[in-house]
């Protein structure tokens, strides 16, 4: 792998303890019936969406980057993709979260297209990889 791989490797790895952390403060939402998590089905689904979402993408991001090395990609363009595997379990989690960041919000604000940015991230990644590996092959 790539000195720039393993950086980018290192940075998403970086970032599961703060995903485990927030699997943590879910528990302690529903261990202690906190006002504004529990009794909120908005707020509760999208923060569980977010954390889900934080797990895979990051997952998916760390399996995608041993193939950004074997595509064949110039470099400006390999970091791209990089940076777009990066983006994408930060961005959609964020907008999952940042939605529906009072308790009493029952409707997601404006901050929920984070996570069609971040899905717009994951598709373009994963399609200039997916080409580009299939050009190698």
């Amino acid at each position: 792998m790539s000195p720039a791989s393993l950086t980018t490797a290192g940075v998403l790895l970086v970032t599961v303890p703060t995903i485990a952390v927030g699997g943590g403060s879910l528990l302690t939402f529903l261990g202690r019936r906190t006002p504004g998590y529990l009794d909120n089905p908005v707020r509760r689904g999208l923060w569980r969406a977010g954390h889900a979402h934080a797990g895979v993408l990051v997952l998916f991001a760390l399996v995608a980057l041993g193939y950004v090395d074997q595509a064949g990609l110039a470099a400006g363009t390999a970091t791209l993709v990089r940076a777009l595997f990066v983006a994408a379990p930060i961005l959609m989690p964020l907008g999952f979260f940042l939605s529906v960041v009072r308790p009493g919000d029952t409707r997601p604000n404006r901050l929920i297209w984070l996570t069609a940015l971040g899905g717009l991230s994951l598709a373009a990644g994963t399609l200039i990889l997916g080409v580009a590996l299939i050009q190698v092959a």
